[in-house]
Protein backbone atom coordinates (compact mmCIF):
# COMPACT_ATOMS: atom_id res chain seq x y z
CA UNK A 1 0.00 0.00 0.00
CA UNK A 2 1.06 3.59 -0.39
CA UNK A 3 1.08 4.61 3.05
CA UNK A 4 3.24 1.39 4.17
CA UNK A 5 6.30 2.99 2.61
CA UNK A 6 6.27 6.03 4.99
CA UNK A 7 7.44 3.22 7.67
CA UNK A 8 10.05 1.78 5.90
CA UNK A 9 13.78 3.79 6.07
CA UNK A 10 14.72 5.25 2.82
CA UNK A 11 17.76 3.44 1.58
CA UNK A 12 19.31 5.88 -0.61
CA UNK A 13 19.45 8.39 3.05
CA UNK A 14 21.46 5.36 4.35
CA UNK A 15 23.55 5.57 1.62
CA UNK A 16 24.10 8.83 1.59
CA UNK A 17 25.29 8.98 5.49
CA UNK A 18 28.05 6.14 4.49
CA UNK A 19 28.81 8.23 1.06
CA UNK A 20 29.52 11.10 3.53
CA UNK A 21 31.08 9.47 6.71
CA UNK A 22 33.79 7.38 3.97
CA UNK A 23 34.27 11.05 1.97
CA UNK A 24 34.95 12.34 5.85
CA UNK A 25 37.45 9.87 6.86
CA UNK A 26 39.43 10.05 3.49
CA UNK A 27 39.87 13.92 3.67
CA UNK A 28 41.14 13.43 7.53
CA UNK A 29 43.46 10.59 5.96
CA UNK A 30 44.49 12.78 3.71
CA UNK A 31 45.24 15.40 6.15
CA UNK A 32 47.32 13.45 8.77
CA UNK A 33 49.44 11.81 5.58
CA UNK A 34 50.43 15.27 4.19
CA UNK A 35 50.92 16.44 7.91
CA UNK A 36 53.43 13.31 8.45
CA UNK A 37 55.40 13.65 5.45
CA UNK A 38 55.97 17.25 5.37
CA UNK A 39 56.88 16.82 8.83
CA UNK A 40 59.28 13.86 7.90
CA UNK A 41 60.60 15.84 5.13
CA UNK A 42 61.29 19.23 7.71
CA UNK A 43 63.28 16.88 9.77
CA UNK A 44 65.35 16.05 6.64
CA UNK A 45 66.03 19.74 5.93
CA UNK A 46 66.55 20.44 10.03
CA UNK A 47 69.07 17.87 10.18
CA UNK A 48 70.97 17.90 6.76
CA UNK A 49 69.62 21.04 4.39
CA UNK A 50 70.27 24.81 4.20
CA UNK A 51 66.74 26.80 4.68
CA UNK A 52 66.33 30.53 4.26
CA UNK A 53 66.26 32.70 7.41
CA UNK A 54 64.50 36.03 6.35
CA UNK A 55 67.42 37.84 4.28
CA UNK A 56 69.94 34.80 4.30
CA UNK A 57 70.15 30.86 4.37
CA UNK A 58 71.05 28.81 7.31
CA UNK A 59 74.39 28.66 6.19
CA UNK A 60 75.34 31.96 5.20
CA UNK A 61 74.50 32.77 8.94
CA UNK A 62 76.81 29.55 10.33
CA UNK A 63 79.21 31.47 8.23
CA UNK A 64 78.69 34.69 9.55
CA UNK A 65 78.31 34.08 13.26
CA UNK A 66 79.89 30.39 14.04
CA UNK A 67 77.76 28.25 16.19
CA UNK A 68 74.18 29.46 15.15
CA UNK A 69 73.73 26.46 12.74
CA UNK A 70 73.39 24.00 15.39
CA UNK A 71 70.58 25.48 17.81
CA UNK A 72 68.78 26.44 14.90
CA UNK A 73 68.42 22.71 13.40
CA UNK A 74 67.90 21.50 16.94
CA UNK A 75 65.28 24.05 16.90
CA UNK A 76 63.29 23.05 13.77
CA UNK A 77 64.06 19.57 14.09
CA UNK A 78 62.20 19.62 17.11
CA UNK A 79 59.45 21.07 15.86
CA UNK A 80 59.12 18.92 12.95
CA UNK A 81 59.36 15.67 15.59
CA UNK A 82 56.77 17.04 17.50
CA UNK A 83 54.86 18.28 14.18
CA UNK A 84 55.27 13.91 13.23
CA UNK A 85 54.22 13.00 16.40
CA UNK A 86 51.35 14.85 15.89
CA UNK A 87 50.53 13.40 12.59
CA UNK A 88 51.10 9.91 13.67
CA UNK A 89 48.26 10.70 16.22
CA UNK A 90 46.16 12.28 14.16
CA UNK A 91 46.20 9.24 11.50
CA UNK A 92 45.58 7.19 14.88
CA UNK A 93 42.15 8.62 15.38
CA UNK A 94 41.38 8.95 12.16
CA UNK A 95 41.95 5.16 11.24
CA UNK A 96 40.81 3.91 14.43
CA UNK A 97 37.49 5.46 16.80
CA UNK A 98 36.83 7.71 14.41
CA UNK A 99 36.01 5.53 11.21
CA UNK A 100 34.51 3.45 13.73
CA UNK A 101 32.03 6.82 14.37
CA UNK A 102 33.35 7.04 18.14
CA UNK A 103 31.79 10.86 18.71
CA UNK A 104 35.04 12.02 20.97
CA UNK A 105 37.13 11.11 18.08
CA UNK A 106 35.14 14.18 16.18
CA UNK A 107 35.66 16.39 18.72
CA UNK A 108 39.35 15.53 19.26
CA UNK A 109 40.30 16.37 15.67
CA UNK A 110 38.39 19.64 15.94
CA UNK A 111 39.76 20.74 19.00
CA UNK A 112 43.45 19.72 18.13
CA UNK A 113 43.83 21.24 14.74
CA UNK A 114 42.03 24.45 16.47
CA UNK A 115 44.73 24.91 18.83
CA UNK A 116 47.50 24.30 15.64
CA UNK A 117 46.20 27.05 13.77
CA UNK A 118 45.28 29.54 17.11
CA UNK A 119 48.86 29.34 18.28
CA UNK A 120 50.11 29.93 14.57
CA UNK A 121 48.23 32.50 13.56
CA UNK A 122 49.70 33.90 17.27
CA UNK A 123 52.48 35.22 14.99
CA UNK A 124 50.27 37.98 13.37
CA UNK A 125 49.39 39.83 16.91
CA UNK A 126 52.59 39.06 18.61
CA UNK A 127 55.44 39.14 16.59
CA UNK A 128 53.98 41.31 13.39
CA UNK A 129 54.66 38.38 10.81
CA UNK A 130 52.21 36.69 8.63
CA UNK A 131 54.34 33.96 7.56
CA UNK A 132 53.35 30.46 7.73
CA UNK A 133 49.85 32.05 7.89
CA UNK A 134 49.07 28.69 5.18
CA UNK A 135 50.45 26.33 7.44
CA UNK A 136 47.72 27.10 9.89
CA UNK A 137 44.75 28.15 7.34
CA UNK A 138 45.15 24.98 4.61
CA UNK A 139 44.92 21.94 7.21
CA UNK A 140 42.56 23.27 9.67
CA UNK A 141 40.28 24.60 6.48
CA UNK A 142 40.55 20.93 5.22
CA UNK A 143 39.70 18.96 8.27
CA UNK A 144 36.88 21.27 9.48
CA UNK A 145 35.17 19.89 6.03
CA UNK A 146 36.73 16.84 6.77
CA UNK A 147 34.47 16.85 9.63
CA UNK A 148 31.45 18.72 8.65
CA UNK A 149 30.98 15.69 5.87
CA UNK A 150 29.81 13.28 8.99
CA UNK A 151 28.52 16.11 11.32
CA UNK A 152 25.89 14.04 11.76
CA UNK A 153 27.81 11.66 14.38
CA UNK A 154 27.68 15.04 16.44
CA UNK A 155 23.96 15.14 16.13
CA UNK A 156 23.21 11.64 16.70
CA UNK A 157 25.29 11.61 19.68
CA UNK A 158 23.06 14.38 21.55
CA UNK A 159 20.34 12.38 21.15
Amino acid sequence: MAGDNLLVPHKGGERKKSVMKKASWIVLLVVGVVVLAISLISTNVALRGDWPIGPTTLAKLEAAVPGTGVPLRGARGTAAAFAAAYGVLFLTIVLGPYRRGETWAWWALLGSSLVLAVLILLRVPLIGTTLGMPTAIVPLGLVVLGLLLDLGRVRRSEK
